[in-house]
């Protein structure tokens, strides 16, 4: 036990996170991908009001960003927190009229979670449907302001792209949200990584790419991340609810994941990111101050008559 504790003690110096004490290592006798966050049993699958044979959420997996810890291992390999058979479902580029709520419907007809990474300027044309992400309880992290490719530009180019989004997000939902962070088109450089840890903002890749911006079809889809998930066993799924095939795919993926026998991983942040004042104020600026105390448009402005 204490040749274990001093290992334990080199681990969380390492990364600087904090030190689990003696009694939570003999209780839980975490691995070092788990020390890094808290994982708890939730609401067991099938649960779901109408819908006795749900998919629903079998773990909730709290992340400690500090750090900046990365995720996914196409491009990291440190923390591989997935069991056989779990998955983590995630969407970028929202969120987006009509797309993104058909997402939401079906994850809500299977009482399961997400994790989403708008852009920026996403948010900001429409914070109404983001706030609809926040409000079914999914993970919210970021996603640039643009989506540009972060690589290609300049290393102030690069972090004001950065905190826009994340700024973006806070604005639009009038709280910030996770401190997780996606690279557009999972560029990155190590100077950016550099910054992200030194901000304690977790990084996102994946396990596998669904490739569904290259899809019409939402049958493609489907057959795109059954038969990724088929070769690897489990993982991160990178889709977009930007794209109309993913949000039409979404309810018969969701029936093949229960059917197939995956269980669904949330992934949670243990604190929300800190967001930098001057970035909140110039999206608040964008906004026309800000959107912390709107109300959703149809209950401001409805059509009568016509």
């Amino acid at each position: 036990m204490e040749h274990g504790m001093r290992a334990v003690a080199a681990f969380a110096i390492a990364i600087s996170i904090p030190l689990v004490t003696a009694a939570a290592w003999a209780q839980n006798n975490a691995t070092p991908s788990e020390r890094l966050g808290t994982l708890a049993q939730t609401a067991n699958p099938g649960t779901c009001p109408g819908n006795p044979g749900s998919l629903g959420v079998a773990r909730v997996v709290e992340i400690d960003s500090t750090g900046g810890p990365g995720f996914g291992f196409e491009h990291f390999k440190s923390y591989d927190f997935l069991r056989e058979g779990e998955v983590v479902l995630t969407f970028d580029d929202g969120p987006w009229p009509d797309n993104t709520p058909a997402v939401l419907r079906a994850l809500s007809e299977q009482c399961t979670k997400a994790m989403f990474f708008p852009i920026g300027k996403h948010a900001i044309w429409h914070p109404e449907i983001l706030k609809q992400v926040a409000a079914a309880g999914h993970t919210i992290g970021s996603h640039t302001w643009s989506h540009a490719d972060l690589s290609k530009l300049t290393a102030d180019q690069a972090r004001e792209e950065i905190e826009k989004g994340i700024s973006a997000v806070r604005v639009a939902l009038g709280q910030p949200e996770a401190s997780f962070f996606r690279f557009p088109a999972l560029r990155h450089t190590p100077e950016l990584l550099a910054y992200l840890s030194a901000r304690n903002i977790g990084i996102f890749s994946t396990d596998m790419d669904s490739f569904d911006f290259k899809m019409r079809k939402p049958e493609q889809v489907v057959d795109s991340v059954m038969s990724r998930l088929k070769k690897h066993g489990k993982g991160i799924v990178l889709m977009h609810d930007f794209q109309r095939a993913t949000s039409l795919a979404v309810p018969e993926l969701l029936v093949q994941l229960k059917t197939s026998g995956y269980k669904i991983v949330q992934v949670k942040a243990k604190e929300p990111v800190q967001t930098i004042a001057e970035y909140d104020q110039l999206l608040e600026k964008e906004l026309g101050g800000g959107t912390a105390n709107s109300r959703p448009i149809l209950s401001v402005v409805r059509t009568i008559s016509q």
